[in-house]
């Protein structure tokens, strides 16, 4: 399948970035003694299910260009909180949220819902392809966002960001639901890359999945560093330690600790995050 080149600006159209104003003031401490610039930038952030609510005043910065894990048990918050960076707890009935979220200094209830989870994408714990082929699934993005260039050429690029293309590249056209459950997964990361996004959200993706493929999704995680933000959900402890350059740990809605990985694995602060992380409840 193959489309014709096009004068229009290209792969810049689809992402259709404003030039990142990346926090530079009030960064992430690490151990270098500098601090890291932001990209999210979370105070006094409280989201309610209707009267319910589940986080708590959460004041949290999210580094560029670094991993953040979550950790923390069932229902803490963990996912809730997530979904919040790019609005999708917007789908959900009586969900609202108070406090402020800004994303390279803007706030987020003031973008285009469009526009940020172009610039925010996400994917979710259990794969959920497009009933189409796998080229449609990955190309779908590109299409509803008016990409006229070369797109045979980015969804290879995307598929292979997502270390899938050498095993779909001679099946392209075939369903997207006849993959395995990891390679699906993949190809939603490979769909969530196709429009470039700055800051890529991962509510536990390698939950439902076998070592061998998790340790693909991790590696994938480590190459997406340069030119992506990230932050994930994970209930797994050791792929938290692996995998991440920040963790935070959420109980009962609020943020208890967050620290550079290695720092709060070997050297927790607050007596419940230790509890936690040595399997002492959860």
């Amino acid at each position: 399948m193959s489309e014709m080149a096009s004068p229009s600006p290209g792969k810049e159209q689809v992402a259709a970035k404003l030039t990142p104003k990346v926090r530079t003031e009030g960064g992430v401490p690490n151990t270098s003694g500098k601090e890291t610039p932001v990209r999210f930038n979370i105070s006094g952030l409280n989201v309610f299910y209707g009267t319910k609510q589940a986080v708590f005043d959460l004041h949290l910065k999210i580094p560029v260009n670094k991993v953040t894990a979550l950790i923390g048990p069932s229902g803490c918050g963990k996912s809730t909180f997530l979904r919040t960076l790019n609005r999708m707890n917007e789908t959900i009935r009586n969900a609202r949220f108070e406090g402020a979220i800004l994303l390279d200094d803007q706030d987020i209830t003031k973008m285009d819902v469009v526009g940020l989870r172009r610039r925010v994408g996400m994917v979710f714990q259990r794969p959920n392809p497009f009933p189409k082929s796998i080229y449609e699934n990955v190309a779908y993005g590109l299409r509803i966002n008016g990409y006229k260039g070369r797109l045979s050429e980015l969804v290879e690029q995307s598929l292979r960001r997502a270390a899938l293309w050498d095993e779909v590249k001679d099946y392209l056209h075939k369903s997207a639901l006849a993959l395995s459950g990891g390679q699906q997964q993949r190809l939603c990361i490979a769909r969530a890359l196709a429009v470039d996004p700055e800051v890529l959200l991962l509510d536990e993706p390698c939950s439902a999945l076998d070592p061998v493929t998790t340790a693909k999704i991790e590696e994938l995680m480590f190459q997406l560093r340069d030119s992506c933000t990230m932050a994930i959900v994970t209930h797994n402890m050791q792929q938290a330690a692996r995998a991440s350059d920040y963790t935070a740990f959420m109980l009962d809605g609020k943020l208890i600790e967050h620290n550079e990985t290695s720092r709060l694995f070997t050297t927790p602060s607050d007596p419940r995050t230790e509890a936690y992380i040595t399997g002492r409840f959860g």
